[in-house]
Formats: structure tokens, C-alpha cells, sequence
């Protein structure tokens, strides 16, 4: 997929710990864990919202589109 997610780079850059940001965000660590490992299909707005208010961040901080990305479809 095009769509890089750098999530582990935020959370290391805030020093926040995955368990810590999804119980703030009120999602499961599992679920996390897919969508840092960019295996997830989608993501809500609100759930993206959430986390970047928690991290301080842009959604472009965690996102990035890569057109020279592996697909992996």
C-alpha cells in the first residue's frame, strides 16, 4: 500500500508507550498494534482525531503517502 504510517515514530518521538496512547484514545492495543504495523484497512476520523490530540501531532505526522511503497494488497 501507498500509505506509510508513522506512528511508532510519533509515539517514540513523544515518548509515549502504545498500551498508554490506545487506552487514551479508547481503542485495544491489538487494534493498535495493526494500524502502527500498517495492516489496517481503514481508520475512523474520530480515532485519528483522538490520537493526534493526544500526541500533538498532524494527521500528516503519522501518515504519509509513498507511491514507491510495497504493495502489499
Amino acid at each position: 500500500m501507498s500509505i506509510v504510517v508513522n506512528l511508532d515514530v510519533m509515539l517514540a518521538k513523544r515518548k509515549v508507550a502504545s498500551k498508554e496512547l490506545a487506552e487514551a484514545v479508547g481503542i485495544t492495543p491489538q487494534n493498535l498494534s495493526v494500524l502502527k504495523r500498517g495492516k489496517a484497512k481503514a481508520v475512523r476520523f474520530s480515532t485519528l482525531d483522538k490520537i493526534c490530540r493526544y500526541l500533538e501531532c498532524q494527521p500528516g505526522d503519522i501518515l504519509e503517502f509513498n507511491p514507491d511503497a510495497e504493495q502489499a494488497d
